[in-house]
């Protein structure tokens, strides 16, 4: 767990500076230093939720998942209780992000408010995206198969994000694909929560609206497949 917090860090500092040299990426928004580092928060929470599954295959494996199926609890109540622990998960790495940038001169803006908007937000994509874990792990059953699948799920999630660039210098056929992409929206509410200055491209309100929709929508699925997984 702590190696894969530190993943963001890196980028943070390799990939960040790098780029920050690069002339003409028009992020709208300063630097590129600032503009990316909510999109590497986004990243640690989606690279530690979409395996946040594998520890369900390893409940099976251990026999504690069947001891939660003939408990009294609803379907749904299991769900939401990994999500919620992979959201708090998911603050430890917003930690290490928000010191990093501090540390890299990141214009991060410190207001309660913010930072309290952030924390929600970063709870609410753990959430979403752990959910989506479960619901992989239901359906392939084996560890070997699902970090296969891990892996190919991350990368498109996150280039087809506005994650690293921003969505008006995207080709039309990408910025569809990035507008369906629920990570998308948790970036630009982190963007507008997470910098001094900065302002939501779809709004707080949407922003929030459609995560929390996908987690709800992801919840049922989950809760439905969760027994199967058992078998």
């Amino acid at each position: 767990m702590f190696t894969r917090a530190l993943q963001p860090a890196i980028w943070l500092l390799l990939f960040g500076e790098v780029m920050a040299q690069v002339r003409g990426l028009a992020t709208g928004q300063g630097r590129y230093i600032d503009f990316l580092a909510p999109g590497i928060l986004a990243q640690s929470v989606l690279f530690s939720a979409i395996f946040y599954g594998i520890a369900a295959i390893w409940e099976r494996d251990l026999g504690v998942l069947h001891r939660y199926m003939v408990s009294p609890a609803p379907r749904t109540a299991l769900v939401l209780g990994k999500a919620a622990s992979s959201g708090v998960r998911g603050l430890s790495q917003a930690v290490i992000v928000y010191l990093l940038s501090l540390a890299l001169g990141v214009n991060v803006s410190l207001a309660p408010g913010n930072i309290l908007g952030a924390a929600a937000m970063i709870i609410v994509g753990s959430a979403l995206f752990s959910t989506f874990s479960l619901i992989v792990a239901c359906i392939v059953k084996t560890r070997d198969r699902f970090m296969g699948v891990g892996q190919v799920l991350t990368m498109p999630l996150f280039f087809a994000s506005n994650a690293i660039y921003p969505i008006a210098i995207m080709p039309g056929w990408l910025r569809a694909v990035s507008s369906a992409n629920p990570l998308t929206y948790q970036v630009d509410a982190l963007r507008a929560l997470m910098l001094k200055g900065s302002a939501s491209a779809y709004g707080l309100p949407l922003d929030f609206a459609v995560l929390v929709a996908f987690t709800a929508v992801l919840t049922l699925i989950a809760a439905r497949l969760y027994p199967r997984l058992t078998s």
